[in-house]
């Protein structure tokens, strides 16, 4: 993968959450100045562990349905799941090595 890849839909979402073991996902928008700070690290993230967790990005705009399902009030957020199951949420812009730690944990379990 290399690069944090877009998800398009809900349906699309839903698809990924039950085919990924470990799965982490940036909610962003387009408009939103920190989510911008924030797509690098996803795409480290991504690259980093290429092959043991899947790392993409979604469009808050495009999927209300599913920020209003995790109960997303503010943007940039990292959720992070395992096995389908939301573990950890990350909300607003942190470093790098935070977005790691919460990675290595997921694998960890």
């Amino acid at each position: 993968m290399g690069t944090a890849t877009y998800i398009k839909d809900e349906a699309e979402f839903d698809q990924q959450l039950g085919e990924q073991g470990l799965m982490v996902v940036d909610c962003t928008a387009s408009w939103c100045g920190p989510c911008k700070l924030v797509a690098p690290l996803m795409d480290q993230l991504a690259e980093a562990y290429d092959g043991r967790v899947s790392v993409f990005k979604l469009d808050i705009d495009e999927n209300k349905p599913v920020a209003k399902r995790f109960g997303l009030k503010s943007i940039p957020a990292v959720m992070y799941f395992k096995q389908g199951e939301l573990t950890e949420t990350l909300v607003g812009v942190k470093p790098y090595e935070t977005f790691v730690a919460s990675t290595e944990s997921l694998l960890a379990d």
